[in-house]
């Protein structure tokens, strides 16, 4: 048996066509642009652009955004042409499976385990935070006491202990559910949700444009120096190292087309509505981004995002910045915020149970999580797997730092994406190729170059964690995925 056996192309596509025993395919060319948007635009746009600023780059964290798009659109082509090209579940572990062999295929199916499931529990606990920010300042009534919404490793500044994130596992179980409903269903809730988040954001752009302080984004790329966070970890602050610190930081928000292409299998028509649902997202987002970080970082100094606006961010920015008459955008704020929270999760949550699917059906994870229930036809106990595990640790962890883990896995998945094209061009350059990424080899070695600077950019703490879940993967992979493989147990 040999780990570095490839997953042969026909294979594939005869599972992308066999549609009446799989999964079924609902989803339009908008609903994935609309599954995009729902990821790109929430936990990144909200709370990671004033993160990014305070830590690593200031009012320059636009260019990071820049710097960042470029990157996601790079990999973008990439992830277009292969999921157009083959269309079924499992993203970037798939394309690996065909093109790199079996036990790169796994090292990138356990890195987007990092990925989705450390980022859908981060945002789930983000959600609780703003949860208790609705019922005070929206809804005026008592917050959820302390012990109920924290984790036990979590102390108020009054002494009070936590003990469970209730509303984090609440919101996390729905969201499951309601995956195990139909993707169908989950879909038009989304549709309806990032409707309502795009008005809001192109309202406080507009609004909050003439509100705009001048000297705030001076200078506008601040001189290199270290910031020193509540943890003691150092961040390359201003400068170039600045700008690439905080494209990283910011990437947590742009796995929405990454996303997108896991759903490739329940796609009417993929050759054609994955390419305009994986780029259309990100070329929406990215404008939307660029402008919303000007205003952000416009509103109020630096400092400000490092102390008393630090939570809530962009809400504590509209009051102090435009004063008690703006606070119904504050308001409209926070609702909007729970609002892009809960699609971030829907979309991170079906990200994570299709590439279980794709790993059970291939014998890498327990079979189980490939049954598809006999009414919903979909993977309804990975999606229970998922939820066990998310929901305990939304419920137990404490959800700062872990942002930036998820960031580097999905740079990870995309360096890999980007050399599975080059290797695909060359191993079978007669396959029917829908969408093609331009100036092959160029682009996909330009996203690997610039997606690696971003990691580098990151710093040597995530770089630890990478590598911890990494050993922890090959561990799991020659104790249980290598025997029981269905490719590398089959008589060919």
């Amino acid at each position: 048996m040999s780990i570095w056996k490839r997953k042969p192309l026909d294979l594939l596509l005869a599972e992308a066509a066999d549609s009446e025993k799989g999964l079924k395919r609902t989803l339009t060319a908008w609903s994935l642009v609309a599954l995009g948007i729902g990821a790109i635009i929430g936990a990144g746009l909200f709370v990671r652009t004033a993160t990014a600023a305070a830590q690593s780059a200031g009012p320059s964290v636009t260019i990071a955004f820049v710097v960042a798009a470029i990157g996601c659109a790079l990999a973008g082509l990439c992830y277009a042409e292969l999921s157009s090209s083959i269309p079924i579940s499992g993203s970037a572990y798939t394309y690996t499976y065909a093109t790199m062999g079996e036990f790169l295929a796994w090292i990138i199916g356990w890195d987007l385990i990092l990925e989705y499931a450390v980022g859908a529990a981060t945002v789930g606990i983000a959600w609780s935070e703003y949860l208790n920010n609705l019922l005070t300042n929206v809804l005026h009534v008592d917050p959820i006491p302390y012990a109920l919404c924290h984790s036990p490793f979590q102390t108020s500044l009054t002494g009070e202990q936590g003990m469970i994130n209730l509303p984090a596992l609440f919101i996390v179980t729905v969201i499951s559910l309601l995956l195990i409903k139909g993707i169908h269903e989950s879909a038009v809730v989304n549709s309806i949700i990032v409707v309502v988040k795009v008005l809001i954001v192109i309202l406080i752009i507009v609004v909050g444009w003439h509100f705009i302080n001048p000297a705030n984004h001076t200078p506008y790329i601040p001189p290199t120096d270290v910031f020193v966070d509540e943890h003691g970890v150092g961040h390359a602050y201003g400068g170039i190292m600045g700008i690439l610190g905080a494209a990283g930081t910011v990437f947590f928000a742009f796995i929405g087309f990454d996303a997108v292409s896991t759903a490739a299998q329940e796609t009417i028509n993929p050759k054609k509505n994955m390419p305009i649902g994986i780029l259309g997202s990100l070329a929406v987002c990215t404008v939307l981004y660029i402008l919303f970080g000007h205003v952000l970082t416009g509103l109020e100094p630096v400092e400000f995002f490092r102390t008393s606006g630090k939570e809530a961010s962009v809400a504590n920015a509209i009051i102090h910045a435009m004063g008690e008459s703006y606070n119904w955008l504050a308001q409209f704020i926070t609702i909007a915020i729970l609002a892009g929270f809960s699609s971030v999760i829907l979309v991170m949550l079906l990200g994570q149970s299709r590439v279980f699917y794709s790993m059970g059906k291939d014998g890498l994870l327990p079979k189980a999580f490939s049954d598809l229930h006999p009414k919903y036809k979909t993977p309804y106990k990975a999606n229970l797997a998922i939820l066990v595990i998310v929901g305990a640790f939304a419920a137990f962890i404490p959800g700062d730092i872990v942002g930036d883990m998820t960031s580097i896995g999905t740079l990870f998945a995309f360096v890999l994406v980007c050399i599975s094209v080059v290797i695909l061009r060359k191993k079978e350059p007669n396959m029917v190729r829908e969408f093609k990424t331009p100036f092959v080899p160029f682009v996909p070695l330009l996203g690997v170059f610039v997606c690696c600077a971003m990691m580098y950019g990151l710093g040597w703490t995530n770089w630890l964690r990478l590598f911890v879940w990494m050993a922890l993967g090959v561990i799991f992979y020659f104790f249980y995925g290598k025997k029981n493989s269905r490719l590398n147990n089959s008589k060919e």
